[in-house]
């Protein structure tokens, strides 16, 4: 039978162990509660489990940020939409340089935190803004500019949206990665990066009534983004394309191959030299 001054060694012995164990845990909770270095804290360490991604979290380089705000011509006032904001510069340069207003979207709180961090450094929070939010959830009607640099798959699951909500002469412009057979308005390289342009195209596909020089034919248009072929009465149309609300052909309606410019103005189409003697409306 052990004697009594084992036994309370042995409880004391216990009880420093529990004792050391406590104060390891407490350390710890004290430890993950502690600012970052700087004074600030890690966003990363309040979010839980890291947000699936549609695109890898890659920063833009400035040069290429500067000529993709260049490419799509960025002005003051204009609203610019960037998905996957990441840190926030894409939006911080537009507002600096151009005088833009924007706004941010990205699925990741820490990466939303750190561009409202640089936007509030750089004097710009009141003209942008940054919001956690699924990409394919966000509106895009109201955006004159678009900026993404995502992934090839991504730029194609977002085509049918840019195309179904954007204006016609709103810009989109992507780091990197195309639209397919949406082809490109203008593009730029830099160094080993590519920016594309895009203009959204009027939605010109249907019927209309062509009336010129005195009678009026049927307009027939097949529209493939911002290209287009159809009939003009008997005439084939040549060389149709559509760029913003800017649209282009060549048809002859019995005195010889004739251009016609016009503008898209909702369901009919105005000649941009006014009297030119000739316009079109959408048929009902």
């Amino acid at each position: 039978m052990p004697s009594r001054p084992f036994v309370r060694a042995l409880i004391w012995g216990a009880g420093a162990m529990l004792v050391i164990v406590l104060a390891y845990v407490l350390l710890t909770l004290r430890a993950a509660d502690a600012p970052a270095p700087g004074g600030g804290f890690d966003p990363a360490a309040f979010v839980g489990a890291p947000p699936k991604l549609d695109a890898p979290n890659v920063a833009t380089e400035m040069e290429v940020v500067d000529t993709m705000l260049a490419l799509a011509e960025v002005r003051p006032n204009d609203f610019v939409v960037d998905l996957g904001s990441g840190d926030g510069r894409i939006l911080i340069a537009a507002a600096r340089s151009h005088g833009a207003r924007g706004l941010g979207v990205d699925i990741d709180p820490a990466r939303i935190a750190e561009a409202q961090a640089n936007a509030r450094a750089a004097g710009v929070s009141g003209r942008v803004a940054f919001r956690r939010q699924d990409l394919f959830e966000t509106p895009l009607a109201e955006a004159d500019v678009l900026t993404l640099y995502l992934t090839q798959e991504v730029n194609l699951r977002l085509r049918p949206r840019i195309l179904g909500q954007m204006r016609p002469g709103t810009r989109v412009v992507s780091h990197d990665f195309h639209m397919g057979d949406w082809r490109w308005d203008q593009r730029s390289l830099v160094r080993t990066a590519t920016v594309y342009l895009w203009i959204v195209p009027a939605r010109v596909a249907g019927n209309w009534t062509l009336s010129a020089g005195g009678r009026s034919v049927p307009l027939v248009i097949e529209q493939s983004n911002q290209n287009f072929s159809g009939t003009a009465g008997d005439a084939r149309i040549e060389q149709g394309r559509v760029t913003g609300d800017r649209i282009r052909f060549l048809a002859d309606l019995g005195e010889g191959r004739q251009l016609f410019e016009g503008r898209v103005v909702g369901n009919r189409i105005e000649p941009i030299e006014p009297g030119a003697g000739w316009h079109a409306a959408r048929a009902r």
